[in-house]
C-alpha cells in the first residue's frame, strides 16, 4: 500500500520519479518497471511476481534424500566437511557446503554447535596499587596425598602483588574475614574488592542471575563499614588474572611443600608467611603504571566490631540472649536496670569469643567457652563510658563455638545486618517466639 502512494503521487506529479524511488528504496530503473506493471495490471502488478513460484535454486527432492541416506548408511561417523567432501568428490554432487550442514542438523543427524562465547576484550590493569584487590581460593591437593585445602590469596591488581596466602579447611566468612583484617592492618584500606559471587561475598536471589546489592552478607557489611567497593565476577573470564596465577600456585606449590618436607596445615602456612610469598612477590610481581599507592590509613579503633559475625537477638524477660542451644547472661547495669523485650547486636568475634552491644554499650563479654569476662571488681567500664558485665547464670556448652547465624528475614534495626552462610552451616531462622523464649 505504501508502494502505491508513492506511485500515485508520482504520477499525480507531486513526486518526481527519482524521489519516489528513494522512499520506496529501489532504483529508478526498477521503479519505472514498477509503473509500468502497475498501469498494465493495476494493483495485483505491484505484489513481487516470485511469490507461489518455485525456485530454480531449489535442490531436487531426490538428491535431497539421497544425500541424507549416504550420511545415514554409509558415512555417519564422517564430519560434515569430510562428507561433503565425499560428495563432491566420489558421488559428484555438487552441494553447497552450508546446504549440507544445515540439511544434516535439520534432520537431527548432526548437533547443532554450541553458541560462540561473548567477545571480550582485556582489562586494563589499575594504575596504582590498592585500587582493586583480588581475592579467590583453589581447592587443591596441595600436599600430593588425599587431602584438599583452601588456599586464599589476595593480590593487587596493579601490581599482581600477593599480599595475604593461607591454606584453610574451607573457604567460609570466618576465613575471608581473617585474611582481610590481616591486609587492613597491614596495607590499610583500598578502594575495591573483586570476587566470584560465593555465598559468603553476595547474596544471588536466583542461581546465574545477578545479585542482591541491598542484602549484605557478613562480608559485605562489614566491607561497606569501612568503605570499600564489592565489585562482582560473572564469570571466570573476568577473573582471568586470578585465575592464571591459581595455575602457577598448583603447579610450583606442592612440590616446594614436598621438597621442604611439609606435611601439616601449620607447618605449610609458616613456610608461607616466612619466605614463600617474598619469593613469589619477587619473581611475579611487576611495576605500577603510576608512582604512589591508593592504600590509606585505617583509623577505626573497632576492627574486633567489623570483622564478626554479628546477629540480631531481641532480649528475653530474664535479661538472657539465645541463640541456637546456648544461652548468654546479660547483667544489670547502672544506667539501665533491664533490657528485657530490647534489640541487641551479638558479635562473634573470629577468635571464638562473643561480646553483646546494645547500641553503643557493651553489656556482655563471654570467651569461646561461654564464661563471662569480667574485671576483679565484677564490672569494667569501657571507652565509651559502658559497663562491661560478667556472670553467666545460665549453663553454656562448653563445645566448639557454635557460628552466628542471621536469618533470612531483614530486621527494622539502626545495626545494617545481612544472612551469611558461616562453615557450610544454614539453619532454619527461628520465629520470634522461639527468640524471646
Amino acid at each position: 500500500m505504501k508502494l502505491q502512494d508513492v506511485i500515485l503521487k508520482a504520477m499525480a506529479k507531486k513526486l518526481t520519479w527519482m524521489e519516489a524511488a528513494e522512499i520506496a528504496g529501489m532504483s529508478v530503473r526498477n521503479m519505472q518497471r514498477v509503473r509500468a506493471r502497475y498501469q498494465e495490471h493495476g494493483y495485483d502488478g505491484l505484489f513481487d511476481q516470485r511469490r507461489g513460484k518455485r525456485s530454480i535454486h531449489r535442490v531436487p527432492l531426490e538428491t535431497a534424500e539421497k544425500v541424507l541416506a549416504l550420511y545415514q548408511e554409509r558415512y555417519f561417523d564422517l564430519s560434515v566437511r569430510h562428507f561433503h567432501e565425499k560428495l563432491r568428490d566420489e558421488h559428484q554432487i555438487g552441494l553447497s557446503y552450508s546446504w549440507v550442514k544445515q540439511a544434516l542438523q535439520g534432520a537431527g543427524l548432526v548437533a547443532r554447535r554450541k553458541r560462540r562465547g561473548s567477545h571480550r576484550r582485556r582489562r586494563a590493569r589499575r594504575p596504582m596499587p590498592g585500587m582493586l584487590l583480588h581475592i579467590d581460593g583453589s581447592k587443591h591437593r596441595w600436599f600430593q596425598d588425599d587431602r584438599y585445602y583452601d588456599l586464599i590469596v589476595i593480590l593487587d591488581d596493579a601490581t599482581s602483588e600477593i599480599y595475604y596466602a593461607q591454606l584453610v579447611e574451607e573457604e567460609s566468612t570466618r576465613t575471608v574475614m581473617t585474611a582481610w583484617r590481616e591486609v587492613v592492618e597491614t596495607r590499610g584500606l583500598f578502594c575495591a574488592l573483586y570476587s566470584d559471587r560465593g555465598s559468603h561475598f553476595f547474596y544471588t536471589p536466583k542461581a546465574g542471575e545477578r545479585v542482591d546489592h541491598h542484602r549484605l552478607t557478613q562480608v559485605g557489611r562489614a566491607l561497606r563499614e569501612l568503605g570499600i567497593q564489592m565489585i562482582p565476577a560473572y564469570s571466570p573470564q573476568a577473573r582471568g588474572r586470578c585465575e592464571r596465577m591459581f595455575g602457577t600456585w598448583q603447579n610450583r606449590l606442592p612440590q616446594e611443600l614436598r621438597l621442604a618436607g611439609i606435611t601439616s596445615l601449620e607447618e605449610a602456612n609458616r613456610f608461607l608467611r616466612q619466605g614463600y610469598i617474598g619469593a613469589f612477590n619477587r619473581q611475579f610481581a611487576r611495576p605500577a603504571e603510576l608512582r604512589g599507592t591508593a592504600f590509606r590509613r585505617c583509623g577505626r579503633k573497632d576492627l574486633d566490631a567489623v570483622f564478626s559475625i554479628q546477629t540480631e537477638r531481641v532480649v528475653g524477660q530474664d535479661n538472657t540472649v539465645a541463640i541456637r542451644d546456648r544461652w548468654w547472661q546479660i547483667e544489670k547495669s547502672r544506667w539501665r536496670h533491664s533490657l528485657a523485650g530490647q534489640t541487641v547486636t551479638v558479635h562473634q568475634h573470629l577468635d571464638g569469643s562473643v561480646t553483646i552491644r546494645w547500641g553503643p554499650h557493651i553489656v556482655g563479654r563471654f570467651d569461646t567457652a561461654g564464661a563471662a569476662l569480667r574485671a576483679a571488681t565484677g564490672e569494667r567500664r569501657g571507652k565509651d563510658g559502658s559497663v562491661e558485665a560478667g556472670g553467666n547464670q545460665k549453663p553454656v556448652s562448653t563445645g566448639s563455638p557454635t557460628p552466628l547465624e542471621i536469618s533470612q528475614k531483614q530486621r527494622d534495626s539502626h545495626f545494617p545486618t545481612a544472612p551469611a552462610t558461616v562453615g557450610g552451616v544454614n539453619p532454619k531462622p527461628k520465629t520470634k517466639a522461639a527468640d524471646a523464649a
